[in-house]
């Protein structure tokens, strides 16, 4: 299940904290759909040493970053894994 969150419209730096609230919360085996007017690269290297992986699709003003965690709590590490 993918969760959306649109941080469009808000100033910085609350699109960073609202997206790490929103992952803090993300049960281990969905996904955080994030649509960003830029691409946010700050986050994605926090996102890379907090264990998540990303997709970043779209152009300027318009991007969608889809965010999951690398190996969900308790998943079976031999299941194949679900498509994008």
């Amino acid at each position: 299940m993918n969760h959306l969150l649109d941080v469009r419209d808000l100033p910085p730096p609350e699109p960073f904290e609202q997206v790490l609230d929103a992952i803090a919360e993300l049960p281990g085996d969905e996904r955080l759909c994030v649509l960003h007017r830029r691409q946010p690269f700050p986050l994605y290297d926090l996102l890379r040493r907090l264990g998540y992986d990303w997709d970043t699709t779209g152009t300027e003003g318009q991007y969608r970053i889809l965010i999951w965690r690398r190996d969900p709590v308790g998943a079976d590490p031999f299941a194949p894994r679900q498509p994008l």
